[in-house]
């Protein structure tokens, strides 16, 4: 580990996921109950809350199993990760690494929001921060062609991302490196244009970017309102708020609140109980 991300010995993103952490109280953000320190100062260890898994082992199980999560079930898991994420945000954080191996899951059908480490607080006006945050896969647009001005619409792309998956049953977007990432992205959401996104040619990356595809969204096509070859079915409210979520504009992308009221929500099928959710797999099982 390197001189700068060290604080004399103490790794600068356990103390910045330390401070984050100590500050929020969510019942869908990851509670810590205390921090113990060890036989020395650089043992330092946070008492948290217990989950059984995570939602990647939780969708990796249900997949093995020939299963899924139904729009019910959706339902419950995007309210709880909203409701969270509306709550970083309302308090001036954002998280910049949201995915479903952070996203914690139990039996009780509670979802929680892990892993601050890449977590700051931002600042208005929007000041120039990393690009390089956020796990490829869902990582959105304005960072993949080099933008650093930047706030709480990243989570809400990676907010987006997660809906896919939850309906897929595996990541929307898997490339290999930046330029491909890119590449599935406006392959199925359609390229950009200064109308669909004014700005975006300004960007470092859309300079040396030669995209040939068309500008029309193929996520209708993916998430059709009614299937018969097996394809997630998703209604035209669902399609609204997804497309809404990956939005290559991110000052057009939906906030938090905004997802929040989406009526999509209050369609049939209600969003389910929490307490009769699918049980997650049994990660001790595992181990014995």
């Amino acid at each position: 580990m390197n001189k700068e991300s060290q604080k004399e010995g103490f790794p600068i993103t356990a103390l910045r996921e330390t401070n984050v952490l100590l500050s929020l109280h969510h019942p869908n953000i990851v509670r810590v109950y205390e921090m113990v320190t060890g036989s020395s100062l650089d043992k330092i260890y946070m008492v948290m809350e217990y989950f059984d898994a995570d939602l990647k082992s939780t969708i990796s199980h249900l997949k093995a199993r020939g299963e899924a999560f139904g729009t019910a079930e959706v339902k419950c898991l995007m309210l709880q990760l909203l409701r969270a994420v509306e709550h970083l945000h309302r308090r001036w954080y954002v998280h910049r690494d949201l995915k479903t191996s952070n996203l914690l899951y139990n039996r009780a059908g509670k979802l929680a929001i892990c892993d601050f480490g890449l977590a700051r607080r931002y600042e208005d006006p929007i000041r120039p921060y990393t690009r390089l945050v956020v796990t490829l896969w869902y990582r959105p647009p304005e960072l993949l062609l080099g933008a650093r001005t930047y706030a709480t619409e990243v989570d809400m792309w990676s907010v987006g991302c997660i809906f896919g998956e939850l309906l897929l049953g595996e990541p929307l977007f898997q490339g290999q490196g930046e330029i491909e990432q890119l590449g599935k992205i406006f392959s199925l959401l359609g390229a950009p244009t200064e109308e669909r996104w004014p700005g975006w040619s300004e960007l470092s990356g859309a300079k040396t970017l030669k995209w040939r595809g068309g500008a029309t969204s193929r996520l209708a096509e993916m998430f059709p309102s009614t299937s018969f070859s097996g394809k997630p079915v998703l209604s035209k409210l669902g399609l609204d708020l997804l497309t809404g979520l990956l939005t290559l504009d991110p000052t057009r992308r939906l906030s938090a609140a905004g997802a929040l009221a989406h009526a999509w929500f209050d369609e049939f099928p209600l969003p389910k109980r929490q307490d009769e959710m699918p049980a997650p797999p049994d990660e001790r099982a595992h181990h014995r």
